[in-house]
């Protein structure tokens, strides 16, 4: 065994690949001998990596074995140097030439060059409108990866991870990626798996249920159902709901609401918990198999990666049979057995556990089961029995790619592919359940939708549109590398959304009275305000013009100072939308000295001559709140030691919040709605917050405006 272990790795296998290729006694047959056949014709013991990558790609597609010395002289002697040549122009000079596997590969280098099929690419059509018609589902489809509904010009998600998606396998090709592990029946539970769903790409978000998601989930979403929706496939909403003891109701709630949120529609909603039984079953076949066995390690010892070796690992089968079953039935107390796997995963770390007894009820199956799978068990084994195509999940997953492929192996089922991508991550936050309920705890935020927080139920809440954060992850797009984006990205995303859809409104946060002592006491007209003036064709609402009005107190000043081109003694200003220059007649104080009121005299603008700025207004306004919200955080990396020492949570930044109470805005916003957003103008956008009653409207500045730093 050491010496074919030695064999397989001298042609370029890794250790790892080397020992598991000795477990398929067929392949590791089929392969030894052509390593043997181009040492011969090399007459030499040394096979390089190139011929040796193509030799052991022929070995495990090879089903005839009288070939095996034809093609392994061809490949020594380099007249098969590429696995094109190997599909395809090797074959096609035999008389057993496979069409199907040459097909295949012409549809796979297809792929590669132009990317997946559109519908106008499926549709038979008159020719003359065929280009036509593929011109605009091309743009269609770029728009709609992003959900239901186009959201304006950024590039699709698509569009930004062209270059990962074309080393996507095609359905059913599951054996052209590297590192798939190739049986005897994976050709046959291919067909299978291919008969069953017609060629359809099928993916999956399978969050836990056991907190909120944020907006490293957003990618999730996006790159799952996108990549599903831009193919013309299907993505489920697969709850991972494997541990009991965290899970609640308003997670299983709030993750749904989320993901329709994004603008997205799961094909269906499915458990883990769904599977219980068949998963139960199958570990009893695993068991049969002798690729798994009750230990009696306790929790402790099985934590990290130096875990010693389990003294029960060859117990006999039959006696890990009837212990998994006692297991079952509730006769062994939590910690004092689990079920584990006979495996090394990538990290090196042996045999994980895949049952564990929890005596806990389960939010959908009640107490029914007293042992639950883990992630190890269960992930692969659902994608498996849902038929997914592409297990797309992020970085950390990579050391869980081996046990994935070893267990449906293992058990002679359908495989899955799973392909990494770097999650994402912001700066100035920090996105872990365990310390967004510690923040929670400490009062530090209200709850999990507190919108100085990244969940999307606090970005919702923020007043963050939908669409922007789609966007968000368009531009961040999806590659494998980690990376790490600062919150502005997010927020230019936002103001362009905003931008476009959110109307115009006028409120001022620090009044001061102002009285034009030229108009009547009861003078009162109707001042008509576009929603949007950059198109006043979409629409416009009016407010009221009295005698009295109120500005923003920073849009006086008592003494004039060089640049300042508001309202003082000197100086008039013009009032926006209303047509009228005031000039200030006389400045009154309160008992402490500061400016409590302005009487002003006003003209038409038409006749005086032109301020050098107009400024924002409200007159019988509605009282409200107004949250302003900044960075939850000081330092950009909150939980790392180096730059805060303290801990997270000795870096709040105590002037995250500030809270108006007293806020005066137009009586057009009187009949919004939650999460009604407006650009109060000159000032930021803002959405209304739930806490808002029919007495007291309340509302979180979403951004402040895009303006330049320098302009007043």
């Amino acid at each position: 065994m050491a010496d074919t272990v030695e064999l397989f790795t001298s042609i370029g296998l890794s250790e790892q690949k080397a020992k598991e290729t000795l477990k398929n006694g067929a392949l590791s047959s089929t392969l030894r001998d052509a390593i043997v056949q181009a040492q011969n014709v090399l007459g030499t013991s040394g096979v390089d990596k190139t011929i040796g990558t193509l030799l052991y790609s022929m070995a495990s597609r090879l089903k005839d074995t009288k070939r095996l010395e034809f093609l392994s002289i061809n490949i020594a002697q380099r007249k098969i140097s590429s696995e094109l040549q190997l599909a395809g122009e090797a074959r096609s000079a035999l008389k057993w030439a496979d069409g199907k596997v040459i097909k295949n590969e012409v549809d796979m280098q297809v792929l590669h060059l132009l990317g997946p099929k559109t519908e106008a690419d499926l549709e038979k059509k008159p020719k003359p409108q065929k280009a036509k018609v593929a011109e605009n589902d091309v743009k269609n489809q770029e728009m709609s990866v992003n959900g239901d509904v186009g959201f304006g010009e950024t590039k699709s998600l698509m569009e930004q991870l062209r270059g990962e998606a074309l080393k996507f396998h095609k359905p059913g090709e599951n054996f052209t990626t590297e590192g798939y592990v190739v049986t005897p029946n994976t050709m046959n539970l291919l067909k299978k798996h291919l008969e069953f769903t017609g060629g359809q790409i099928r993916t999956r978000f399978p969050p836990e249920p056991n907190g909120i998601l944020h907006i490293g989930h957003a990618k999730a979403i996006n790159f799952n159902f996108g990549y599903a929706k831009a193919n013309n496939g299907i993505c489920f909403l697969r709850y991972d709901d494997t541990n009991p003891e965290k899970e609640e109701e308003k997670y299983f709630t709030a993750i749904k609401d989320m993901v329709e949120w994004l603008g997205y529609t799961p094909y269906d909603v499915t458990h883990a918990s769904d599977h219980f039984q068949k998963l139960y079953d199958l570990a009893v076949d695993l068991i049969r198999r002798g690729h798994a066995y009750v230990c009696h390690q306790k929790g402790e010892e099985l934590k990290g990666h130096n875990v010693p070796p389990s003294p029960w690992r060859d117990r006999p089968i039959e006696e890990s049979l009837v212990l998994f079953e006692r297991m079952k039935k509730g006769l062994f107390a939590e910690g004092e057995a689990t079920l584990r796997m006979k495996m090394v995963m990538e990290d090196g770390k042996m045999d994980p556990v895949a049952y564990r007894i929890k005596y806990t009820p389960h939010h959908r199956t009640g107490d029914e089961w007293c042992i639950y799978p883990t992630y190890d068990y269960t992930h692969c084994l659902c994608d498996s029995i849902e038929n997914i195509t592409h297990s797309l999940c992020t970085k950390e997953f990579q050391a869980r790619r081996s046990s994935y492929y070893w267990l449906c192996n293992a058990l002679d089922l359908y495989c899955p592919v799973q392909w990494e991508y770097g999650r994402l991550n912001l700066t100035y936050t920090v996105v872990s359940k365990r310390k967004i309920i510690k923040l929670v705890e400490t009062g530090v935020v209200r709850d999990w939708d507190d919108p100085r927080l990244f969940t999307l139920t606090a970005l919702r809440r923020r007043g963050f549109p939908p669409e922007a954060i789609n966007n968000f992850c368009a531009r961040v797009g999806v590659t494998v590398s980690q990376t790490t984006t600062e919150p502005h990205l997010l927020e230019a995303c936002v103001r362009d959304v905003l931008n476009e859809s959110a109307p115009r409104a006028m409120a001022v946060l620090e009044p001061l009275k102002v009285t034009i002592t030229n108009l009547p006491e009861n003078a009162k007209s109707d001042v008509r305000v576009p929603d949007f003036p950059a198109n006043e064709a979409k629409g416009s609402h009016t407010v009221p013009f009295t005698r009295t009005i109120f500005i923003e107190q920073s849009d006086f000043r008592e003494v004039m100072e060089k640049g300042y081109k508001r309202l003082t003694p000197e100086q008039p200003v013009g009032l926006r939308h209303a047509g009228y220059v005031i000039s200030v007649q006389k400045i009154i104080k309160d008992s402490e000295g500061k400016v409590a009121e302005l009487e002003v005299t006003c003209c038409s603008s038409e006749t005086a001559e032109k301020p050098k700025a107009f400024i924002h207004w409200v007159s019988k306004p509605l009282a409200c709140e107004v949250r302003l919200y900044e960075k939850l955080f000081l330092h950009k990396h909150p939980e790392d030691p180096s730059e805060v020492p303290n801990g997270f949570l000795s870096d709040i930044n105590p002037h995250s919040l500030e809270v108006i109470r007293n806020a005066l805005v137009d009586t057009s916003v009187k009949t919004a709605k939650v999460f009604d957003k407006f650009q109060f103008e000159r000032v930021g956008y803002f959405s209304l917050d739930p806490d808002s009653t029919a007495n007291k409207l309340i509302f979180n500045r979403t951004v402040t405006l895009k303006e330049d730093p320098g302009k007043i």
